[in-house]
């Protein structure tokens, strides 16, 4: 098989062994790499009944088919692992120039098993890997441990680190690479310190072998075009996505002061505009990306000063908006820290406007937060909690739990406030404004996520593209985002094409928003970059096969349709104020078509046997044993 790396690095952590296997194409051909290969791995070695931070739990990293190869933005790596926030299935996903390494090693994916003694590392230098003492680094930030390891390997290296965040097992740790991109969802971070692994370090000098070598550089050369030409591209590259915040206040879907309406008032102080006038520094690509929304920026004075990575749109929602927040230099500097210890920010976010919405409902005192003053809007108090999180620190370790556990600890009556799908807290996407990000949120594997689906279509105007990918008949109600209707055959399609598209190492930029590459575009890649031979008719039924595997890894973990759900906020309570207001989530409905379209029981929320056997996951279906 041309265009991997060649061989799977499995790691016995407990046992400091280290095994290069060859990678099978059996089993690429039924769940492609990335997420789909760490399906079929997670779902292989981890028991059922096992504790995410304990030796029992499995740490994949997974390259995609097309990482590293010269499609737009083909930089993407996957970390999958059983979460600590949720207990489910954990999976995060990153751009950079770390997988392309990997591969470029020989490496298609690591898999670690166990726990190491002591802190280690692992350097890979090509065929040479080692697993190396750490702990000369283990207590340092990522920044920290970043500069460390390329003085020590090279400039030339890439770096994947947690920080103190994950070294103290917060439930919402990240794992970084790149210094500034984030695997940031599910804790994963937690899993990686558990196991008393702080980073790895990659060098690749080898070269990827290309299936069609003839013809390789003129077909990416037509799909760069077509990216370059699309009207999202100027624009994406301007701004990265930090001006999806006039975008979602303009239709009513920013969350504001923990979910409680869709707009923020002082939205301008957060804005794309904002940033871009005043605090831009650069834009910045990664591998073969031509969107760049990679950002520097900087603030040049005062207590938030710093320059580094710049935040994404879910950290202007999370620390701004979400927490009533109009200080975009406090937004910007939270981000940076949230990086320099490990953080995802979105829980991170979630979890202290959890606290703020109790504060402000006299359920949580300064006895609970020992002197913090939780006000909406307090700048201060969101970095200071940011550090105290990091390091499980006062009021910062319960909060260091997640929303969920944090309420359940302090009860009260706070547990109506926490925002959360499956324990883990809901991105910035206000689904009362898009009924399809709502149900997308209910039935995404990892929980909360508007990723899983990312059903973007019917929000941004892609009426012909909805057309062409679901048909004339579905029209006008599929592209109206605050109809129900349809939706359910939406998210499942969006679904199945999401865990293809982060299989092969593709960006969703570029695949779903903009839609410019659908599965024609990846099925043409696959066999001149890999060599592989894949219809859009059998990619399609690989995408459901990952979904489902996620479905059974969760179905041993309790997940029932009961578990599908928002927060009684969302579909209870009519959006107060905005372009959506009036609206709630009509989730029921949504759920039954989506269960029908999936071929899932209308009552579990679990496959059918007959579906599960067209997906040739018959194996898997009676090792669960709930069948």
């Amino acid at each position: 098989m041309k265009g991997v790396g060649g061989e799977i690095l499995w790691i016995d952590l407990t046992e400091q062994e280290i095994d290069a296997r060859p990678i099978e194409e059996s089993m690429v051909r039924k769940f492609l790499l990335g997420a789909g290969f760490l399906s079929k791995v997670l779902f292989d070695h981890i028991p059922a009944d096992a504790d995410p931070l304990s030796s029992e739990n499995v740490l994949g990293i997974a390259t995609g088919l097309l990482t590293g190869s010269m499609f737009p933005q083909a930089s993407r790596h996957l970390v999958a692992a059983l979460s600590p926030l949720t207990g489910i299935w954990g999976e995060s996903h990153a751009a950079g120039f770390w997988g392309p390494e990997l591969k470029m090693a020989g490496y298609d994916a690591i898999i670690f098993k166990g726990i190491s003694p002591e802190p280690v590392y692992l350097n890979i230098r090509d065929d040479d890997v080692a697993l190396v003492d750490a702990k000369n680094i283990w207590g340092k930030d990522v920044f920290e441990t970043d500069e460390l390891l390329h003085k020590r390997h090279g400039k030339k290296c890439r770096i994947l680190s947690i920080g103190p965040a994950g070294e103290n097992l917060v439930r919402f740790a990240a794992i970084m690479n790149d210094r500034d991109r984030a695997s940031a969802r599910s804790g994963l971070g937690a899993v990686m310190g558990s196991k008393k692994v702080k980073a790895i370090s990659v060098r690749g000098t080898g070269k990827i072998d290309v299936a069609d070598p003839d013809n390789y550089l003129k077909e990416m050369d037509r799909f760069h075009k077509r990216m370059l030409d699309n009207p999202f591209t100027p624009e994406r590259a301007k701004y990265g996505t930090t001006n999806l915040v006039e975008m979602m206040q303009e239709i009513g879907r920013l969350p504001s002061y923990n979910f409680r309406q869709g707009v923020f008032d002082e939205y301008e102080k957060i804005s794309g505009q904002k940033i871009y006038d005043e605090h831009l520094v650069k834009a910045r690509a990664d591998w073969c990306c031509l969107q760049r929304c990679g950002r520097v920026t900087t603030v040049r004075e005062g207590p938030y000063k710093y320059t580094g990575g710049a935040p994404e749109f879910e950290t202007q929602s999370s620390l701004g908006s979400r927490c009533g927040n109009d200080n975009v230099e406090s937004v910007l500097f939270g981000h940076h820290l949230a990086n320099k210890y490990g953080m995802d920010t979105i829980s991170l976010g979630g979890t202290i406007s959890w606290a703020m919405e109790a504060w402000d409902e006299g359920l949580l005192t300064e006895e609970d937060t020992e002197g913090i003053d939780l006000s909406w809007g307090n700048a201060e108090a969101i970095i200071e909690l940011t550090k105290m999180i990091a390091h499980r620190e006062g009021f910062g370790d319960l909060l260091a739990e997640g929303s969920a556990k944090a309420a359940e600890e302090i009860g009260r009556g706070t547990e109506k406030f926490v925002m959360a799908v499956k324990k883990q807290e809901i991105a910035g996407q206000e689904p009362r404004a898009q009924k399809s990000m709502g149900l997308a949120a209910a039935t995404a594997a990892r929980g909360a996520d508007h990723l899983y689906a990312f059903p973007v279509l019917d929000e941004a105007g892609f009426d012909d593209e909805i057309r062409e990918r679901f048909g004339e008949e579905y029209l006008p109600e599929m592209t109206d985002r605050l109809n129900p209707k349809y939706k359910g055959i939406m998210v499942k399609e969006c679904e199945d094409y999401m865990v293809v598209v982060e299989s092969v190492g593709l960006c969703k930029y570029g695949t779903q928003i903009p839609p410019e590459f659908y599965y024609p575009a990846v099925s043409k890649a696959i066999q001149i970059h890999n060599g592989i031979e894949l219809s859009e008719k059998q990619l399609k039924e690989i995408g459901e096969r990952i979904v489902n595997i996620n479905r059974l890894f969760n179905a041993m973990r309790g997940i029932t349709r009961k578990d599908d759900s928002l927060p009684k906020r969302l579909t209870q309570q009519a959006a107060p104020t905005g372009p959506s207001k009036g609206q709630t989530v009509e989730l029921d409905d949504m759920l039954e078509e989506y269960y029908e379209e999936r071929g899932w029981n209308l009552e579990s929320g679990l496959p059918t046997k007959e579906t599960l056997r067209r997906l040739s996951l018959e194996e898997e279906m009676k090792r669960t044993g709930l069948w």
